[in-house]
């Protein structure tokens, strides 16, 4: 990607969260405007059916990865950094200091004349400003961003805001097909790419407006008939605390007083042992929770880091108590006796987990539901 990158505009996404849909969407802009792009992405573009695209022009996007430091080997003309959170450690001797000086290395990479374009809502980015050493521009919900995002509502699955430019230019209004506060963040930095590439607002409007998704955050995947009534499906490839309370908001957002079933299963013993008590924070948060065994994703196991001692932390933190699962064949069966009417399940992790919103979606289709009831 380096290699190919040099031969390129390149347009380097990075930060902890929300790299992979707000490259979609730079992606999306581009190719809305005619420009051809290619792009390489963390995650199926439901547009093109895959995550990667040759395109014939001279842009390349791509995300810039972290988590084994590989984003330093990128040397692009334009970046973006979403968000800077401790995770990933492992690559950075368990210093989060270390991570945010990679994050610097990162931007001096681009060439003098280079621009990056930060998040300001992010405290760690804030701070991390002054050391850029580059030109920076900024995006946020607060009038001290230079791409501001005001009058935010939002539709079911979609948002809706007004946006406000650095020359103050008047309002714009746009419709974002994604829902959530943290999309409208992911939207504003791939706005912030277009204009400053002189593509009009228009069409950037439109490619937002237009935006089919991407495979794994907040896929819908309709409504699963339960033995005691009807409940929504969402999957999402969240596996940080962060990203899990970002969508627990959304979803708070779309589907206002109904209950949170969530089926998480954690990901990598070293992120559940750094992270233990956010985790039991933001998985408290939920009406029901079932929890999986931790996808090792090749670790070793670590004491304490088990889904098991998380339920039981869980359990004594709070009013929730958690149905440990080792078991992922297990789901289906014990989802059936917790959902209620209307509620709405989640599946959430970064591991094998992303199977099983397909598996419930045919166990509980409607189809299938009425079969069962003539059967017996």
């Amino acid at each position: 990607l380096a290699e190919l990158m040099r031969f390129h505009f390149g347009i380097a996404v990075s930060g902890t969260h929300g790299k992979t849909t707000a490259t979609s969407l730079i992606a999306a802009i581009l190719t809305k405007a005619g420009l051809d792009p290619t792009f390489v992405i963390g995650g199926k573009v439901n547009s093109h059916g895959g995550n990667a695209r040759l395109g014939g022009s001279q842009y390349l996007i791509a995300e810039a990865d972290e988590s084994d430091a590989s984003f330093l080997h990128l040397q692009p003309m334009m970046s973006v950094i979403t968000n800077v959170d401790a995770d990933h450690l492992t690559s950075y001797k368990n210093n989060f200091e270390l991570l945010q000086d990679a994050f610097i290395d990162f931007v001096h990479n681009l060439p003098f004349y280079g621009i990056v374009i930060v998040c300001n809502e992010d405290a760690v980015v804030r701070r991390l400003i002054p050391r850029l050493g580059r030109r920076s521009l900024t995006y946020g919900f607060g009038k001290d961003s230079d791409f501001v995002a005001e009058d935010l509502h939002f539709e079911g699955m979609t948002s809706h805001f007004a946006l406000r430019l650095p020359d103050d230019s008047g309002s714009h209004r746009f419709m974002l097909n994604l829902p959530g506060r943290h999309n409208v963040l992911n939207a504003l930095s791939a706005i912030a790419v277009g204009i400053k590439l002189n593509i009009a607002i228009g069409t950037i409007a439109e490619a937002l407006a237009e935006f089919q998704g991407i495979g794994r955050r907040l896929q819908n995947y309709g409504t699963l008939q339960m033995t005691h009534g009807k409940a929504q499906l969402i999957d999402d490839y969240g596996h940080h605390p962060s990203e899990i309370k970002a969508v627990l908001h959304t979803v708070g957002d779309i589907w206002h007083k109904r209950r949170k079933v969530l089926i998480f299963q954690p990901h990598r013993y070293t992120r559940t042992h750094a992270l233990f008590n956010d985790f039991c924070e933001v998985l408290g948060e939920v009406e029901e929770l079932i929890l999986l065994d931790v996808y090792a994703a090749g670790e070793a196991p670590i004491k304490g880091a088990d889904s098991d001692t998380l339920s039981r932390a869980i359990r004594s933190h709070g009013h929730l108590i958690p149905i440990y699962l080792k078991d992922i064949d297990e789901v289906s069966e014990v989802l059936d006796t917790v959902v209620r009417d209307g509620d709405v399940v989640l599946t959430m992790g970064a591991g094998s987990i992303s199977k099983l919103p397909a598996q419930l979606a045919a166990r509980f289709s409607m189809k299938n539901f009425v079969a069962e009831k003539v059967s017996s």
